[in-house]
Formats: structure tokens, sequence, C-alpha cells
């Protein structure tokens, strides 16, 4: 047996001395394949490579990068937490001091002209500031004696350093470097880099679950990477006794027992000038339904991103998921109202989850470990509140509508374009599948994430490139050609449209459902904010499938209804001592022969809660009844006694709309 693979001196011998030249380790140093199969077989092999070297089960180290990148190398460009290629190599005071940072629009903070704030820098820690799951790139660099450089930029290398850090794991829990994977439960749950029993456990469970399943794909590099499954490999789970891992308490949360989950409150207090922060209490879902999730992204770092919760004077949202590990924290029972989404309507009938990341930054990318962290509490909090898995209910904070016309112009628009909600939804269980013929009259939108690489700019700079990236969003134009105009919002004031990685006006995103306006080639067409709204569509390499299901247009007799941005009841439903909400149009028409796609179909409901103390907050049900719309990027609303129901039909086929 070779020396301890904590001797930084074995390492610097393998690399550097004889061994170096040898066939068995050019693809570990990053050399040139030989042919175009051996460099679809590269990966695989360094992960062949680095096992044996190091005395890893192949399995588990497949495993463990799975769960973290899921193979992807990302072009050697940081992850949200400072992670580098297949192995998340963490070095986060190297990616998060020169990143850039990236601050979205404003909105009003409860969505009712209560408050307005503007998510802060968050401060980039320093170097002893920086937890050790986010320094593991060092470490790995004295086991192996490869750079930090390599380590950051070559994929095998890096699949190297990762087998270093589980051999050492390993040992240090006096384990013998075994060949079978049941062995190595607690090295995989401490290379999580969690410091409590529960994140680390939930880690290692889901890369276990890996193993079990197996996993085949190509990679972001166009690799060939595959993990056989072993459904009925048992893992030794009582070696996470002897990790030496502090026990996380879960108090009172309200999460699924396959996550961690730890409880970080955000304060319920009153200040001056009769004024009070962070959330409303409520009596949810007694006292009005829970209807929808948001997914935010928080634009700042973990430990920056709980300080905001935690302030009074600021916003909050009911979790925050990290992304090294997918740890939760929750802040807000679900009973109580969070102030999140920018509209109170939607803030009053949803959940809101902040995911550490940044929406700006493409190769910024999120770990599989937190995907399927927040799948798990979304399934969770989707069965115990009955809300349905699908786009119309599990929003992005990009699909939220501005509640009024003032408001429009400075919704967020997180997560963004990158955000994978084709992964996500396979996660969640509810895939993303053609469930009609051509003539069904609807599609849902669905390119493949991987290879839809639309242009952005504005990442860094205005109106300069972004990276490119793969994307859950599709472009639409005026006319079945890329050379037309882009699609005009004029929620915007007649702004004219832009490829801004914030611009919404032309973009629709996966999982979304619209009304099918015409067919021409290669080309679709969809009701789109009160337009024809073209995308490319080819039956080579199809951006949407197709669907069925009711829409609406407006009744007959009807040229045109008005649309809003949350349903509130008629005047006469508010009891005394309620003030009555505006129910106020946005600049927004559904026009005569279009239709849109239903969401849900709801009664007009306002809370009323503008107090510190709970004696006046009321729940406000009106008669009028609403249905929930796919109007553009964002949903909307429509009066139901504005508008008919009816089933999704197209044309006879092959008959062009144009």
């Amino acid at each position: 047996m070779r020396g301890s693979a904590t001797d930084p001196n074995r390492a610097t011998r393998r690399v550097v001395g004889t061994l170096a030249g040898t066939a068995l380790l050019l693809p570990l140093l990053g050399a040139a394949p030989s042919s175009a199969e051996d460099s679809s077989a590269g990966l695989q092999r360094a992960f062949a490579t680095a096992a044996a070297e190091y005395h890893v089960p192949q399995s588990v180290l497949l495993g463990v990068s799975y769960l973290q990148s899921r193979w992807d190398t990302h072009a050697g460009a940081p992850s949200v937490t400072g992670g580098y290629g297949p192995m998340h190599l963490t070095d986060a005071h190297t990616a998060l001091a020169s990143a850039p940072h990236h601050s979205e629009g404003t909105e009003d903070a409860r969505g009712d002209s209560a408050r307005a704030a503007l998510l802060p820098d968050t401060k980039v820690p320093e170097p002893a500031e920086l937890p050790a799951r986010l320094e593991t790139l060092p470490k790995a660099a004295e086991l192996t004696g490869l750079s930090t450089r390599d380590l950051r930029t070559d994929p095998a290398a890096n699949v190297a350093g990762g087998a270093a850090l589980l051999a050492a794991a390993q040992q240090e829990l006096g384990e013998p470097l075994s060949q079978d994977p049941a062995d190595w439960y607690g090295a995989v749950a401490r290379f999580s880099g969690a410091d409590d029993t529960a994140t680390a456990a939930a880690y290692a469970n889901d890369v276990f679950d890996v193993l079990r399943t197996g996993e085949e794909r190509t990679t972001d590099a166009g690799q060939q990477v595959a993990l056989a499954g072993r459904p009925n490999l048992a893992p030794d789970t009582a070696q996470l006794a002897r990790t030496g891992l502090r026990k996380l308490s879960a108090g009172n949360t309200e999460c699924p027992k396959t996550v961690s989950c730890e409880w970080i409150p955000a304060p319920y207090q009153e200040f001056g000038d009769n004024d009070y922060g962070n959330h409303d209490l409520g009596d949810r879902p007694a006292s009005q339904s829970i209807k929808y999730i948001v997914i935010h992204d928080t634009e700042g770092s973990w430990e920056g991103v709980l300080n905001l919760v935690q302030d009074p004077t600021y916003v909050s949202w009911n979790y925050t998921l990290r992304s090294t590990d997918g740890h939760i924290a929750q802040h807000v029972k679900a009973k109580d109202v969070a102030w999140h989404a920018g509209n109170w309507y939607i803030n009053a009938k949803s959940i809101g989850l902040e995911h550490e990341g940044f929406l700006a930054r493409p190769d910024a990318w999120y770990t599989e470990a937190m995907y399927r962290s927040s799948a798990r509490l979304v399934k969770y909090l989707s069965a115990k509140y009955g809300i349905p898995l699908d786009r119309q209910h599990i929003l992005g904070h990009d699909n939220v509508p501005g509640p009024t016309t003032s408001t429009v112009a400075g919704m967020h628009t997180d997560p963004g374009p990158y955000w994978d909600w084709r992964h996500y939804f396979e996660l969640l269980g509810h895939p993303f599948r053609a469930t009609a013929p051509k003539q069904g009259g609807l599609v849902t939108i669905r390119p493949d994430y991987a290879t839809n690489q639309p242009q952005y700019t504005g990442c860094v700079t205005k109106g300069e490139p972004c990276a490119s990236h793969g994307s859950s969003e599709v472009r639409l134009y005026s006319a079945p050609d890329e050379s037309s105009a882009l699609i005009t919002d004029i929620g915007l004031g007649g702004r004219a449209p832009t490829i801004d990685v914030n611009d919404l006006s032309s973009r629709v995103s996966t999982g979304q459902q619209y009304a099918v306006a015409g067919r021409d080639g290669d080309w679709t067409a969809i009701w789109y904010l009160g337009q024809k709204a073209w995308f490319k569509n080819p039956a080579s390499d199809p951006t949407a499938v197709n669907a069925a299901g009711l829409v609406v247009t407006p009744k007959e007799g009807l040229d045109s209804v008005p649309v809003y941005g949350r349903a509130y009841p008629e005047a006469s439903a508010y009891p005394t001592g309620v003030p009555a909400q505006a129910v106020s149009p946005l600049p927004y028409k559904v026009l005569k022969g279009q239709t849109y796609v239903i969401g849900d179909r709801v009664p007009g409901e306002y809370y009323y809660a503008v107090t510190f103390t709970t004696d006046s907050h009321k729940v406000v049900v009106g008669k009028d009844l609403y249905y929930e719309i796919q109007y553009g990027h964002r949903v909307a609303f429509v009066r139901a006694a504005d508008v008919d129901v009816k089933p999704s039909v197209q044309r006879q086929p092959g008959q062009v709309r144009r």
C-alpha cells in the first residue's frame, strides 16, 4: 500500500516524478486524447484513473460528482459558492472576490405600497471568515501536489482532487480504503463540508440514491459519462456518528425528513411611527388557501442573506437554500405571510423560497444538491397544502405580475434564464411531456437546456454579451423570422425590447403553456401580451411540445377585456373598517379572437393586515371570480364574468394561420 493520502510528498512524487509521463496519467493531466472516441470517454476515464490511484470506489467518486455538478465542467467557471469543476472543489475567496454583483430592479416589499426595498450588495467574507465548506480546493492542492489553477481549470485534475479528499476523509474516520461503496457513507458525509449531522446525512443519502438508481448523460463539454445503478446498495449509515459533527436541531421547522433544515426566524417586530417588520402573522391555510410557491435567487451569499432576513426593517421569505449542500433555513412559518414577491395578493397566497445564486452570472451554476433539496421541499409543501406541481403554481419571481400599472416596470426578474426548470420538474416527478397531438391547440415550452443558448447582454456590462450558456427560455419575434422585431411589452411604457438578461418582453420559459396562434414551417406563433408572437420550433430540435387544455377568450360581443395583476374582491365585499382595494386593470387587454391558457379559477380575495397587532386582520373574500392565465412571461388574472371558457382547439391540420 502506498503512503498516506494526506501526505503531500506522495502526491508530488506521483505527479511530477517518473509516473508523470505514463500513458495512464495523460488523461488525468489534461493531455489531448488521441481520437474523437477518446475525447468522448475522457472524463469517464479520468474517474477510473483517479479512483484507482486513490483507492476510492469509482462509483462513489461518480456519485459525489453527480450530486455536485452532474459531471459538468462549466468551462472552468465557479459555481455560486465558488466551486470548480465536476467535483465542485471550492475556492470561494478567489471566486467571490472577483465576481461582478448584479442588482435587480426595485419593487414594493409587500406589494401594497407599505414599504420599498432594494437588496443591497452583500459582503464578501474575508479569508478568515470563510467556512471550511467553501475552501476545499486548497486542501485538494495540498493532497495532490497539483496547482490550484489546474484544479480549477482541468476537469481530470479536479476529479483527482476530489478523489484525494474522499480518501483523506475515509482515513481520518479510521475506515479502510475499501472497494465496497457501502463502506464510504461517512466519508461522503464529510465531503459535503457540512458541520452538522443532519446536513451531512441528507447529502450522503442523496449520493447513495444516485448510486442506487444510476445515471447516464452527456455533459456540457460533450463527454459521455455513465454510472451503473446498484438498487440494493445499503451503506453503513452508523459511520455518521463517528464523523464528530454537531447535531442540528430542526426545532419547529416545516420541512420533509429527507432534507436538513434549521429554524432561523425572521423577526416580527414593531418600531417607530407605527411601523413594523418583517412579515405578517396569519392563519393559513385555515384563513386562506396557499396557492403558489415562488422560486427566487438570493443575489447574495448564504451568510449575508441570512443577516438580511433577520433584520426587522428588511423584507422576508419563508426558506433559504444553500448551494453547496442543499441545506435549508426556514424563517417564516407557512401560516404567516412573508414579504417576498412584490405583489401583496401573491404574498398572501404563497410561500417564498430563496436559492443561493446570482441571476446574471450564467456560469455561477447551481449544484445538484440544492436542486434536489429544493425539489423535496416543494413536493412536501405541495402535498401539504394542495399546491399543483405546474408552472401556473410553481412560479419564478419573474412570473409574478405587477399588481398595478405603476409597479410593472419594477418587478423582479429572478431566478432568470439560467435556472433549469426542465430538470427541476423532473426532480419534482412532473416532467414536461407532450400531452396532445399537434391539433391540441396549446404548446408547453420545453427547449433542451444545454443546447438552447440564446444570446443575452448585460450580465457584467450593459449592452455587452453574456457568456454563452444553456437556458430555460426561448425568444419571441413579431414574425417567423429571426431578423424581425422582438415583442414589445406595452406595460413597460413602450420601451424598445432588448436581449438584456433582465428584459422579459420577448421571452417564454420552460414549462409555461400558451395557446397556439399559428404555424409556419419551423415556426410556431402563440398569443402573448395581446399579440401574436413567434418562436423557432423545428421538428428536428423542438423548443416546445404539444398540449391541450382550457383557454379563455372574451365573451361574445366584447372586443376586449381587461387584465389584472391581482384578484381582489368587488367593493361591496369589504366589511366596515376594511378599506376597499381598487380593482385596477393593468395596461393590457385580451382581444377578441385571442385565447390564453387557464392556470386556475379563484375567488377575489384580500388579506387586510396593516397593523402590528392582529386583532384587525381580516381575510375578505368576494363573489367575483377570476381566472389566472398565462398572459406573457408573467401570469395575470381576468374576471370570469368577462370571458368564455372553452377547450383549446386548433384549426384543421395543415392550415396556416398568419
